[in-house]
Formats: structure tokens, C-alpha cells, sequence
């Protein structure tokens, strides 16, 4: 994985970008574009986002990349969202994720990019694949139970009108829970209901997840939901990571979704690690109340989930650090800056699920390889 980090001064931003090169095939690219703090309102701080994507499609890859998934962390959904969607180009194909939970460098917004070259959209169809981001399902009747229903019901009707299966397809979901610490329990609540519908149970398998705080502007929406799925995979393609030495299995502490999925193709592998916290393999909060030797504990769970699925964090493309207390904002940077310099990503103020846990985080690696007996990606 080719990491780098590119400043604009005359935007005022920073880019972290991961690369993914093969020799033959479809390239992949993960981008964190960081404006710098202090520097204009929301309305500034977006146009010089927009002026760096502009430069980046055109000039930097020179019109042979596109995006397929943008995700914009905003720090005051309230009095963004609106501004956000109007200054939105209007033959926009990419899904666009909207999300508050506030960039702790300071700015208004952040936007991580997901980019393939020679990508097609909407669906990103390619070489027997079709990749769907569906983004910003929201719904504002009933708790985040009833919520929770609603939404997962929608999206596999979704997914049926598009020949797919939630248990088959999809391979990760994101769910924003408005104040998790009194809605997290409707959310895991109706979750597992559906997924016991649909047989997906401890003894079958779950989904990577994220299940965290973030809201948009409808203050009457408790849940947003986010997720991705992927058609023309075997069976064999698609393998769930344990790391049994490190982690429990989710269901111990009432919970549905897997520690992390990999997705193997031809000549890579996606691999998508679940939010992950200072857990160990009792299911108990590792270092409580200190939170440099949690975010140390959460790094090692992330290496054994990696390395089960015969990768590293040397692959890392992406990470999105998510943070209970913005007071812990400056011991987290530090640890981050040391390890991961120039990989991809940002960290937010997003209370985790449960309030030991003082920090939480997700990431995609891709891995170069791959199996023969698959088709490329």
C-alpha cells in the first residue's frame, strides 16, 4: 500500500491518500481531505473541499479515477446539512454519506473518498462485479427499535429489487445511532430480531459493523443507516475474522455483527475490520479510564483481525477514530501521527457504544495477492 500526504495551501487542506496499483486491472484509492481548522466558515471550508477534489479527479489522476463513495463528517448536522446537499454538483453520481460527528483537528467538515479507477456508476460494475453503496436510509417515526425495523425491512427490499440477498450480499453496515447511550439498546435490540429473520444467527454468520453516535439535522431520526454489498461473489470469496485469541464472539455480550469480513478476488484482498475497541477475549473493557493504553489495546485486536486474514496494518487504505472525549483528542493524535503518518484518516467526537470504552475504530485494508480461482476485481 502507497501512502502520502499531499498540503494545498492555496485551499488550505491536507489529503492522506492510500494507493492500490496493480500491474493489470482497476486501481483503488482512499483519500482524507482535511481542511484546515479556523479558516472560513462551513460554506468556505466545503468550496475549498470541492476545489481539492476538482484538482485531484483532473489533474492528479487525470480524469481516470472517480469517486464511488464519499462520507462527509460534519460538526453541526442542524446547520450544514441543508448547505451541504444545496452546494452539491447536480449530475452527482457517487454516493454521498452525510454524517455529524465533529472532526476533532477543529475544522467544520472532513470527506473521505473511496475512488476506483475507470469505475462506473451509480453501481460500479466491473469484470463480473457490482458494488452498491446505499447511504443516508434514515427514518422519523418510532424509537430506534421501531427505527431499526423499518430501516433494515427497507433496505433488504431494496436489495430484492436488485436480484440480492442481505445474508449473501451485503458485506458491511454502518449504523449512526442519535445519543447511543440511551438508543444503542433499541438498535441492537431490533437488529437482531431482522437478522434472526433472515437466519443470520451465531451459528451462521452476521455482518462487519459499526454500530456508533452520529445524527443527521431530523432531530425525530434516531438511526441513519449506511451499507455495502457486493454481487457476483462465491460463497468461498467471502471469509469472517474471529481472532478468538484477542477478541469474544460479538453474540456473548448480545450483540450481532462479525469482528471483520474479507473479500478475496483474483489479485487482492478487501479486508473490513468492525468498529473495534480495547476488548479482550472475555468480552471486558481492556484499561479502563486510560485511554492511551486503550487505544494501544485497540490497535493490537485490529492486528490479529488483519493478520488472521494473512494481512497487516502495513495494508491499511483507511481508518475512522471515533472518540468519547474530545479532552483525549491530543493523546489520540499523537499515538496515530507516530504509526500511521500518511494512511487515511480522520478522528471524530462519536461516542462508542458502550461508556467504558473511551475510543473505537474501523478500517479497510486491501491486500495485494488474491486467490487465482476468483475472478479479479
Amino acid at each position: 500500500m502507497e501512502v502520502r500526504t499531499i498540503h494545498y495551501p492555496l485551499w488550505h487542506t491536507s489529503v492522506q491518500i492510500s494507493a492500490f496499483i496493480p500491474r493489470q486491472g482497476v486501481a483503488e484509492y482512499m483519500a482524507m481531505v482535511i481542511p484546515e481548522p479556523g479558516v472560513g466558515d462551513f460554506a468556505v471550508q466545503l468550496e475549498h473541499i470541492r476545489s481539492t477534489i476538482e484538482y485531484l479527479l483532473t489533474e492528479e489522476w487525470q480524469g481516470d479515477v472517480l469517486p464511488l463513495l464519499k462520507r462527509y463528517f460534519i460538526s453541526d448536522a442542524a446547520n450544514q446539512e441543508l448547505l451541504l446537499k444545496a452546494m452539491r454538483p447536480e449530475k452527482c453520481l457517487e454516493a454521498i454519506s452525510v454524517v455529524q460527528q465533529p472532526p476533532l483537528n477543529g475544522a467544520k467538515v472532513c470527506l473521505w473518498m473511496w475512488l476506483r479507477s475507470g469505475a462506473g456508476l451509480p453501481v460500479c460494475r466491473h469484470n463480473g462485479y457490482s458494488h452498491y453503496f446505499t447511504v443516508g436510509m434514515s427514518e422519523n417515526e418510532g424509537d430506534s427499535e421501531q427505527q431499526t425495523h423499518t430501516l433494515l425491512v427497507r433496505y433488504e427490499k431494496m436489495l430484492d429489487s436488485w436480484g440480492l440477498k442481505l445474508a449473501d450480499q451485503c458485506i458491511r453496515t454502518w449504523f449512526f445511532v442519535r445519543d447511543v447511550d440511551v438508543n444503542y439498546a433499541g438498535v441492537v435490540k431490533g437488529r437482531k430480531e431482522e437478522f434472526v429473520r433472515l437466519g443470520l444467527t451465531e451459528k451462521t454468520h452476521y455482518l462487519a459493523s459499526t454500530g456508533i453516535q452520529g445524527q443527521i439535522a431530523d432531530s425525530r431520526s434516531l438511526v441513519l443507516l449506511d451499507a455495502y454489498a457486493v454481487d457476483g461473489l462465491q460463497a468461498e470469496q467471502i471469509r469472517f475474522l474471529h481472532a478468538p485469541e484477542y477478541l469474544n464472539p460479538t453474540y456473548e455480550y448480545g450483540v450481532t455483527f462479525e469482528r471483520g469480513t474479507a473479500v478475496e478476488y483474483g489479485d487482492r484482498k478487501h479486508i473490513f475490520i468492525s468498529g473495534t475497541a480495547s476488548i479482550d477475549n472475555r468480552g471486558e473493557v481492556v484499561y479502563p479510564g486510560n485511554i492511551a493504553g486503550q487505544t494501544r489495546r485497540m490497535l493490537l485486536n485490529i492486528e490479529a483481525l488483519l493478520k488472521e486474514a494473512g494481512s497487516s496494518l502495513a495494508d491499511l487504505a483507511q481508518m475512522i477514530v471515533y472518540l468519547r472525549d474530545i479532552a483525549d483528542y491530543p493523546i489520540v493524535r499523537d499515538l496515530m501521527e507516530q504509526q500511521f503518518p500518511d494512511v487515511p484518516k480522520v478522528i471524530v467526537l462519536a461516542p462508542v457504544c458502550r461508556p467504558g470504552w473511551l475510543i473505537e475504530t474501523e478500517c479497510i485494508a486491501i491486500k495485494a495477492g488474491g486467490n487465482p480461482e476468483f475472478r479479479n476485481l
